[in-house]
């Protein structure tokens, strides 16, 4: 990779890159046929996130994923991909078809987070955000997640629960955006970049930490310079999670070992953040 990219700013640029593969990129190449389903059954349908049944590669599958846009025009549709309430509601009801047709659930990151509007508060934003999460988290079918561009905040994390998950090399993930961060640590958005690398928020630090499972690397200049070879990568990716998780909890008749499949994904979130205190062995000094 070259030198100029190293920096946890150069990869929030390139994970912010309008020019990126969005998440119906993904699904155009990989999802084949791809049913995409709309509205929270409540309120309304929210394109800054999409959903859908199709087949990957001959295996029925659930898609989830943030939709940031090509243009302004199409960002103001997409509300720049941050996702209302009723997004997160849209979500839970594709998470409980994955459970109803045992179908695995693949999940496609990249939001700067949920929309903060003062209408998506009042119709319950914090509130669809949990029950995305708990439904997610007590989901009895595999779930493999992809971040794809910028990981922010519960906006992000809603969808993010899953058994394994993985980044590509220029995106970030992270509690709260670099500005946001700066704002609150320093009371000076200017201080993004002092941020972004105290935050640890790429993909080599989110991987040391043991949050993510792999990384997937990009060219050199970002993945938005061959947009095909990532696709191919990704889905590779996906595949091979998919084969190994199927394999690890099976699936016949009765369905998927959920139990087992319930208890690892319980232990593998138990274990971010574990730490343990050590000292040196007592020594008589002579």
């Amino acid at each position: 990779m070259s030198p100029n990219l190293r920096s946890a700013w150069d990869r929030v640029q390139l994970a912010r890159n309008q020019s990126r593969p969005k998440t119906l990129d993904y699904v155009g190449a990989l999802i084949d046929p791809w049913l995409e389903l709309h509205g929270d059954r409540v309120h309304s349908d929210d394109q800054a996130l999409v959903g859908g049944l199709g087949s990957l590669n001959g295996r029925s599958v659930v898609v989830l994923g943030h939709q940031r846009g090509s243009d302004t025009k199409e960002n103001l549709t997409r509300n720049f991909g941050m996702p209302r309430p009723e997004a997160y509601r849209k979500a839970t009801r594709m998470m409980e078809l994955a459970e109803k047709f045992a179908m695995p659930l693949v999940c496609f990151v990249d939001t700067p987070g949920a929309d903060p509007g003062l209408q998506s508060e009042e119709r319950g934003q914090a509130w669809a955000i949990a029950a995305s999460l708990y439904t997610m988290a007590n989901l009895p079918v595999p779930i493999v997640v992809m971040v794809i561009g910028e990981g922010g905040s519960g906006g992000a994390l809603a969808l993010s629960a899953g058994d394994r998950i993985y980044m590509l090399e220029n995106s970030v993930y992270s509690v709260a955006s670099p500005e946001a961060s700066a704002a609150i640590l320093w009371h000076d958005a200017g201080k993004a970049r002092d941020a972004a690398e105290a935050m640890k928020i790429t993909a080599p630090d989110l991987h040391g930490f043991g949050i993510v499972d792999g990384i997937l690397p990009e060219p050199s200049a970002g993945a938005h310079t061959d947009p095909g070879s990532v696709v191919v990568s990704v889905g590779e990716c996906l595949r091979s999670a998919l084969d190994e998780l199927e394999r690890c909890y099976g699936k016949d008749e009765g369905g998927y070992d959920s139990a087992r499949l319930l208890h690892d994904r319980a232990e593998k979130y138990r274990r971010i953040g574990r730490w343990q205190e050590s000292s040196m062995p007592h020594q008589h000094l002579g």
